[in-house]
């Protein structure tokens, strides 16, 4: 699990930047300042939980458990189905797109709510 977290951390790492400086330079000319400002807080998103994948990395080193697995696996799920959606929806224009970005959300919410229960129940 440490080994797959931390690749997985990487990686998201490594396309919230390239996907950040594509927005900043190449996506500036070409959406509209409401859209940049979508695609934006997709990347924003992205890269706060690919923190949050790789502090669940090096727990899960430490403190194995269900808890802290879920939480890895649902920040991965938050951030294909919360900032894909956005980077979808402003690239594409498909505004539908906006109802998977909810439940993205929703898988956030959820790992966080791992984590704290996991931490619970460390004392």
């Amino acid at each position: 699990m440490l080994r797959g977290f931390l690749l997985l951390s990487a990686f998201f790492g490594f396309t919230g930047v390239a996907l950040g400086a594509f927005a900043a330079h190449g996506l500036k000319s070409r959406l509209s300042p409401e859209y940049l400002t979508i695609f934006q807080t997709g990347v924003t998103y992205q890269l706060v939980h690919t923190l949050a994948l790789f502090g669940v990395a090096l727990m899960a080193a430490n403190l194995p458990g269900r808890l802290v697995a879920w939480a890895g696996w649902l920040f991965c799920l938050g951030i294909v189905l919360f900032s894909g959606s956005l980077y979808g929806l402003t690239l594409t224009g498909i505004t539908k797109l906006g109802i998977i970005t909810p439940l993205g959300g929703l898988a956030f919410l959820l790992g966080w709510l791992c984590l704290g229960l996991a931490a619970w129940r460390l004392a």
